[in-house]
């Protein structure tokens, strides 16, 4: 039989048991025609790159699968009739991994880094220059009165015309 890959996104107001329910309920469908889920992981509630389906994240779950054709067809059916599911992916694979998958190394990747540990690289606040204050010309793009003496002398100009034509009444 073909092997696949199938990734499938749940909604994000679902809980994690609730996509576990899912993932046996798309294993007795693919048994019942004649395939096997070999390998179930789940990755977890992630942020999407963008909304789909008003959605901001969503729990992703991969299934290695060895079925037929007409099995996966009818997975797929049933994911679109679903409402929990708001997109999937099959892809035919020559041969699935055997080991975890990349999220997974990627998760255990993190566990064990400890983030926000800076490692060697130091107290870098000591280079950097001070901090520009950008509120300085009230939010403006237009450039400050210290940085353009020509723009403050051209201002100053028509005031001292308007103070010389009161001196001459």
């Amino acid at each position: 039989m073909p092997l696949y890959e199938h990734v499938f996104l749940a909604r994000q107001d679902i809980s994690q048991q609730q996509v576990e329910a899912l993932t046996q309920e798309f294993r007795s469908i693919l048994e019942g025609l004649g395939g096997s889920i070999g390998k179930a992981e789940y990755w977890g509630l992630k942020s999407l790159a963008f909304r789909i389906k008003k959605n901001r994240k969503a729990h992703f779950s991969l299934l290695n699968l060895d079925a037929p054709p007409a099995a996966v067809a009818e997975l797929e059916r049933q994911m679109r009739l679903s409402t929990d599911v708001i997109r999937f992916l099959t892809v035919k694979v020559d041969e699935h991994e055997q080991a975890p998958s990349a999220m997974m190394r990627r998760a255990d990747r993190d566990e064990r880094d400890g983030r926000g540990d800076r490692g060697d690289r130091g107290d870098r606040g000591d280079r950097r220059g001070p901090r520009r204050d950008r509120d300085r010309d009230g939010g403006r793009d237009t450039p400050a009165a210290a940085d353009a003496p020509e723009i403050q002398a051209a201002a100053d100009a028509p005031k001292a015309e308007a103070s010389g034509s009161e001196e001459s009444n």
